[in-house]
């Protein structure tokens, strides 16, 4: 036990005087090390982050919810048709009452109608590119709608095409500044609407939802100033409805299904003029292309750290040369062949883990900015932390076996009389 902790010890004391003494050469090689492990790690991270919010998302706004739109979330059949979904006509509040009535497996459904690149304007202040939100009761219910000043819009005036609305963050905080908003009056297609409510900051959600730069309002008061049944592409109602407890989504979508086709006589056989979309559709998508970006991360991170293997063993073989004499005398006093191999090799995987905790501190500082400065949460947990330091370790031995070998069998008189 002594005889092996003295070989760690000395093996890394001379990886470091290897460091100090040839300093400009040892960082080069450990550069592609720190490289390939930042790749590796950086991607195994914000991925595995990513995930998180869309899993956070999925589950926050229900994997039970139909989204029926005229337009496909993601392409079918490997094509986006979209001439074909330019013909179809928009979905209607009749539709929507249709379901609540006749759907007994709906707990909640409700409308959304988009307008987006609108004038807001308070006094002087102007505001480009908002979005309105136009929607029925239960939107709420589906929605994450936290409101963090006043409150949310009542079914009242949702039913009855009040002028009451309520407003996102960055709305407020461009027409508002620091004034308080409750109260004041925002003007929209030359009318005044009163703020009864300010959304919390929250960014866009994985329905597509983003509440900051906009503001919701009711159905029945958007349809008086809108045309809700455009057949222009950007037009596109959305119904939304959520499944009861214990209800199979699959159950409720093929009834959905089965009653919009009656409704809208789509003859049998022909195709859907409608699509109904599921988060969990937007969830496997991004899995899809989360394995493609995790591979291609960890072949740039492979050839990283390939460059950093054959820089660690460049050092390795100049060491070597450099203790011949020593690897001679160690030999002629008794040292055994396995004694100088492992030496060498826990020298390498020094090296290598010195290369590999650099490429981890990059990543914990990238997560940091990303956190902090991007708004985009990101952590680096013990599990990435130690497949970096397993790589680096494997990368230190794959790199130092053929140096430790050629130590290892080193002829004690001849490494004698060569140094």
């Amino acid at each position: 036990m002594g005889w092996s902790r003295q070989v760690v010890t000395t093996s890394i004391y001379q990886a470091f005087g290897e460091l100090r003494a040839n300093r400009l050469r040892t960082a080069l090689s450990l550069s592609g090390i720190a490289i390939g492990i930042f790749c590796i790690v950086a991607v195994l991270t914000v991925l595995n982050s990513m995930e998180q919010q869309i899993q956070t998302n999925v589950s926050s706004l229900g994997s039970n919810v139909l989204y029926i739109g005229r337009k496909p979330w993601m392409p079918e059949e490997g094509v986006y048709k979209w001439w074909e979904y330019l013909q179809r006509r928009p979905l209607s509040l009749r539709e929507l009452r249709l379901i609540e009535r006749n759907v007994p497996e709906v707990e909640v459904a409700t409308m959304s109608y988009v307008q987006a690149g609108l004038k807001l304007k308070s006094g002087n202040t102007e505001l480009e590119g908002a979005l309105l939100y136009a929607v029925t009761p239960g939107f709420d219910k589906i929605q994450n709608v936290e409101v963090k000043d006043g409150r949310y819009l009542n079914n009242p005036e949702l039913e009855s095409g009040s002028y009451n609305v309520v407003i996102g963050s960055e709305v407020k905080e461009t027409l508002f500044e620091n004034r308080d908003a409750l109260g004041q009056m925002i003007q929209l297609g030359g009318r005044a609407f009163h703020i009864v409510g300010v959304f919390n900051k929250e960014g866009q959600n994985q329905a597509g939802f983003n509440f900051d730069n906009a503001l919701v309002m009711s159905y029945a008061t958007a349809a008086s100033m809108y045309d809700t049944h455009s057949m222009n592409w950007s037009n596109d109602p959305v119904i939304m409805v959520r499944a009861k407890a214990q209800t199979s989504i699959e159950d409720l979508k093929d009834e959905v299904r089965g009653l919009l086709r009656r409704e809208r006589r789509v003859q049998p056989g022909a195709k859907d003029d409608f699509s109904i979309n599921q988060l969990a559709q937007v969830a496997a998508t991004l899995e899809s292309m989360f394995a493609t970006i995790n591979a291609i991360g960890s072949i740039i991170g492979g050839f990283s750290l390939l460059v950093g293997a054959f820089g660690i063993a460049n050092i390795m073989f100049v060491t070597v040369r450099e203790r011949t004499k020593v690897i001679g005398l160690k030999k002629a006093i008794g040292a055994r062949k396995n004694v100088i191999l492992t030496e060498f090799l826990i020298e390498a995987v020094t090296l290598c883990l010195i290369g590999g905790v650099i490429g981890i501190l990059l990543v914990f500082f990238m997560g940091l900015g990303l956190t902090y400065a991007a708004d985009f949460p990101v952590s680096l947990s013990l599990r990435h932390v130690v497949i970096g330091l397993v790589v680096s370790a494997v990368v230190g031995i794959v790199s130092g076996a053929v140096p430790a070998l050629k130590a290892a069998r080193l002829d004690p008189v001849v490494a004698i009389r060569s140094a």
